[in-house]
């Protein structure tokens, strides 16, 4: 059978099981106001941008899962170390593209970490009791987000909305497998003008040992985890027209790792925190919106290998201490009808130091990297249209960027969507994004250039009470791409990537019972880059720990108004991880890594008005696998608590 026969095969067994993950594409439920696609409130209908929004209910059922595990059900995302231990490295890769090529926001505003190596923000310092709704918003939307934004954006939402009570406490107690103990509280509520919400989440588990122990006879011992997160945000209403808000929010944690692909460490621990606070304005007037916000990040990650133990004769410490501001001011003006410009500016800054102290038989090694920033400002635009008919809906924009070191860079979009009739539309896209070198790589190499990348989408979406479904084809190409040379170490502009894929999601409300969700995403990639074991140039028809097939499926029924329950599952088919080094420091062919299958369940029975029980189950077969080379995925895993609401 030929390639495309059988992905043509796949998509419609896809469509006939329902493949995907929980409630994909609910929202009106059909209709969700979305946020993201163009920093102002409109029904997701009127964009043709392909956004996935997580609603609070799906969040609520999720409360055994992290925001990774929870994102890694989505269509066109895999998040690597998200079915690892507690504390691994969250590697996020939309659409194919390489870690660091999705932006992260936070209430729409970009959360990142000058000191990784790619600008990632760690997933780990999130609480998914401190999330309302998430909105996806996949494609190059460098032009709205600026830089990272080359597969897509993120957008966590925390703000708490339809609040009419002056106190309002919410708390989730957790408990399960590998002394998992989850604790969060709430308390939010609106007096007058004033609305606010205080959060303290708390996740601690013995966990598992981080590497494999491919013998199965060394003893690994179990890596932990001990996690804080504590928010607070204030929004007042001066008047009819201008709202006023500020925010914080402080999260840290404390893990066990390991030596390395399969090998232990028994005192290796990192601990790594994040400070963010801010605040902003929203002005409304006939036909006017004005937005300001302002973020401060401090972030702080400290490695210890043996560090910490008293005359230790070989150890290593290193510490990384970062800082990142954002400010953005912009407006949305209904110029007539049917017709409304969004224009804005803003303004990036990140900077960072390290110091890095370790002891061996060789003696005492000492290096630091000192204190240097970079900075960014830009403008953009955007025209959004829609026509008398409400049929047919067009936006275009551009973005013009300054960098403090290698000058200027721009990007564009056309996203035009069109409704055929009640029941279908039919949507796509040209856009450009770009990612600029980071620090890291620039206290390298001086003369790296963005890297830039070209997106294409078509699709068509049908909405109906009992069905809805959204095909959408992708392809990106993505050149001048910053790549490592393993001779002379260091970076250089170099990788060129063109990925192509599919992403189908459907929902059926087969009755008022029983709900059917599912996604499956399909990856091509071809990559040029230079070979991991020659070191030469070369062509490679995969990406490294992406899968050309994966799947997720939930089958949900409600029992009655009181109890309802789930069941899921999840296929990632066979993909590549790196292959390492023989015992001369060789390197090593690329290694595939096993298909696998997992199956898991939800359940939750509100005894009361204010209180739920609710259980979560992951791995029910206690499948082995492995998502990384050479370190170990979750076992089964059971967790049990309790929700009260008053």
């Amino acid at each position: 059978m030929s390639k495309k026969l059988t992905l043509l095969s796949t998509l419609l067994l896809a469509s006939m099981l329902a493949l995907a993950q929980q409630d994909t594409l609910q929202g009106n439920p059909l209709d969700p106001v979305i946020v993201t696609a163009n920093k102002t409130e409109q029904k997701q209908s009127t964009t043709g941008k392909v956004i996935t929004v997580i609603s609070k209910q799906q969040i609520e059922r999720s409360a055994g899962k992290t925001v990774a595990q929870l994102l890694n059900e989505q269509a066109g995302i895999t998040i690597n170390g998200s079915l690892n231990n507690a504390g691994s490295v969250q590697t996020l890769y939309m659409r194919g593209a390489a870690s660091g090529r999705a932006l992260i926001l936070i209430d729409g505003i970009p959360v990142n970490d000058p000191s990784m190596i790619n600008n990632e923000f760690d997933l780990n310092l999130f609480s998914i009791n401190d999330v309302e709704r998430i909105e996806i918003c996949k494609g190059a939307q460098s032009t709205l987000y600026g830089s990272d934004a080359i597969a897509g954006v993120i957008n966590i939402i925390t703000i708490k909305n339809n609040i009419d009570k002056p106190v309002n406490l919410k708390t989730t107690l957790t408990g399960g497998s590998l002394g998992t103990f989850k604790g969060n509280v709430q308390v939010y509520g609106k007096a007058d003008q004033l609305s606010y919400t205080a959060r303290y989440a708390k996740l601690v588990t013995d966990g598992f040992s981080s590497a494999n122990d491919s013998t199965g006879k060394n003893n690994f011992d179990k890596d932990g985890y001990n996690g804080d997160a504590v928010s607070a945000a204030l929004q007042y209403q001066l008047n009819k027209k201008l709202l006023l808000k500020a925010f914080s929010q402080y999260s840290e944690y404390k893990a066990g790792v390991d030596a390395g692909v399969f090998a232990d460490a028994s005192n290796y621990d990192i601990h790594n925190k994040v400070m963010n606070a801010g605040g902003g304005f929203q002005y409304k007037n006939s036909g006017l919106i004005i937005v300001g916000n302002y973020q401060y990040s401090g972030m702080q990650r400290n490695y210890n290998d043996n560090a910490s133990i008293p005359n230790a004769s070989s150890y290593v410490l290193n510490d990384f201490h970062s800082i990142s501001q954002f400010a953005e001011l912009y407006a949305n003006n209904k110029l007539a009808k049917g017709l409304d410009l969004l224009t804005g500016i803003d303004y990036r800054y990140g900077s960072y130091h390290s110091i890095y102290h370790s002891m061996s038989i060789y003696g005492p090694y000492d290096d630091k990297f000192n204190d240097t920033s970079v900075n960014q400002n830009s403008i953009y635009a955007s025209l959004h249209f829609t026509d008398a008919s409400n049929k047919l809906n067009m936006e275009v924009g551009g973005r013009f960027n300054h960098h403090s070191r290698y000058g200027n860079n721009s990007t564009f979009s056309f996203n035009p969507s069109y409704k055929l009739n009640d029941a279908f539309r039919i949507f796509g896209s040209i856009s450009s994004g770009f990612k600029a070198p980071t620090l890291y790589q620039l206290s390298f190499n001086e003369s790296l250039q963005p890297e830039k990348s070209l997106n294409y989408e078509a699709g068509i979406q049908l909405l109906q009470k009992i069905i809805n479904t959204r095909l959408v084809f992708f392809s990106r190409k993505t050149d001048n791409g910053i790549d490592y040379n393993y001779i002379t170490y260091n970076y250089f502009n170099y990788i060129k990537q063109v990925v192509r894929g599919v992403e189908l999601e459907l929902n059926i409300k087969a009755t008022d019972k029983i709900n059917i969700s599912a996604n499956y995403s399909y990856l091509s990639p071809k990559e040029t880059t230079e070979s991991r074991v020659s070191y030469n140039d070369t062509t490679y028809s995969y990406s490294l720990r992406r899968p050309k097939h994966s799947i997720n499926i939930t089958a949900a029924y409600s029992f009655s108004t009181k109890f309802y329950a789930s069941i899921s599952a999840k296929y990632v088919s066979s993909r590549y991880d790196v292959g390492g080094y023989d015992v001369n420091y060789n390197p090593l062919p690329d290694v595939a890594l096993n298909p696998y299958f997992l199956l898991s369940a939800y359940a939750e029975f509100h005894v009361c008005k204010y209180a739920k029980l609710f259980a979560d189950a992951q791995n029910i077969g206690n499948t082995k696998f492995f998502d990384v080379r050479g370190y170990n995925s979750i076992p089964f895993i059971l967790n049990a608590g309790v929700t009260i609401h008053l």
